[in-house]
């Protein structure tokens, strides 16, 4: 009988030393184990049964009875492993795309390249820390201008009290002219009055005669300017009324001037109604403007229908004295 044609089903004999059926070795020292028995007293590896049965048992339908070893991929390796042609058992792990690593360290997904713990990926956090001592500062600088622009404002537009009394002066030169501040419109009391701006002159004639003209409505000849125009001037609209505010502001009840302001506020208010004059042709040829006179016609906003407030529908006349017009001013100059 050949030795091949052993039953295919029975067990493998063991080879090797100390097997039956193995060379021959000799008797080992008594006082030293042999590698047979160490290897027995040995505890089980993880896997080493499996290995040993997978080699020793020949999987069905591979043609082990014939004697032909299993082709790799059809099965698992001797060993234990998995076959080479197996994509999943190659021997090497996966890539990792996405999630975390197997170490536990995340991923950033699809890059491989580790995210950093602890820190965020968006925001002023995620600056280095320059960066964010500049940002900080920066923001610093914006909050406290805001606080100091408000606290002006405030002092600006609130009665007079201490602090404006004694910082009058700084605030005012932070308001002044980018942040100026009109109150009116919201106040408690808003404006409910029409003031028109009129203006007569004294003209000296050729022949040495003065006479006075009639009142000329300045006021009215800017709203009938502005009215049906998309684009009136700056003039039109606020140059006659800016500056009357102006004159009664710098002068007391009895029309006298309170310091410098209040002379600067007549000589403007003065040239400007000898311009008009000049243009609405009140002196005549030959004659010259040698005084003006202005006065205020002021008339109370009639109230809406369904209000019971009544009102009075008279006008009330404020009049200034008349001023010299100078000899430069006179022809509709301004030197």
């Amino acid at each position: 009988m050949d030795a091949y044609d052993e039953d295919a089903s029975a067990p493998r004999r063991r080879r090797g030393p100390g097997a039956p059926g193995g060379p021959d070795r000799p008797p080992a020292d008594p006082g030293e184990a042999s590698p047979a028995a160490a290897a027995d007293d040995a505890p089980p590896q993880p896997g080493a049964a499996a290995a040993d049965d997978a080699a020793d048992t020949p999987a069905p339908g591979d043609g082990s009875a014939s004697g032909e070893r299993p082709a790799l991929g059809d099965g698992p390796a001797p060993g234990g492993r998995p076959a080479s042609g197996d994509g999943s058992a190659s021997g090497s792990p996966a890539p990792v795309t996405g999630g975390a690593v197997p170490g536990g360290g995340p991923v950033a997904g699809g890059s491989g390249a580790p995210v950093a713990e602890g820190r965020p990926s968006s925001g002023v956090a995620a600056l280095s820390l320059p960066y964010q001592v500049g940002a900080a500062v920066a923001l610093a600088v914006v909050a406290v201008v805001a606080c100091v622009h408000l606290g002006m404002v405030f002092l600006h537009v609130a009665p007079s009290n201490t602090l404006t009394r004694q910082h009058g002066k700084a605030v005012d030169e932070w308001i002044y002219p980018e942040f100026e501040q009109n109150w009116k419109l919201f106040a408690p009391n808003p404006l409910q009055q029409n003031i028109a701006v009129q203006v007569r002159a004294e003209v000296r004639t050729a022949d040495g005669a003065s006479r006075t003209t009639r009142w000329y409505d300045l006021s009215a000849e800017d709203g009938r300017a502005i009215d049906g125009n998309p684009l009136p001037s700056h003039t039109q609209q606020n140059e006659l009324r800016r500056a009357f505010d102006f004159y009664g502001s710098s002068h007391d009840a009895a029309d006298r001037p309170m310091g410098l302001r209040g002379a600067l506020a007549e000589q403007y208010l003065r040239r400007i109604v000898v311009l008009r004059l000049v243009r609405d042709h009140a002196a005549g040829s030959g004659d010259v403007l040698a005084r003006v006179q202005v006065r205020s016609r002021i008339t109370s906003v009639p109230p809406p229908r369904w209000s019971g407030e009544k009102v009075s529908d008279k006008p009330v006349y404020r009049l200034l004295p008349w001023w010299t017009v100078p000899a430069g001013e006179a022809a509709g100059g301004v030197r």
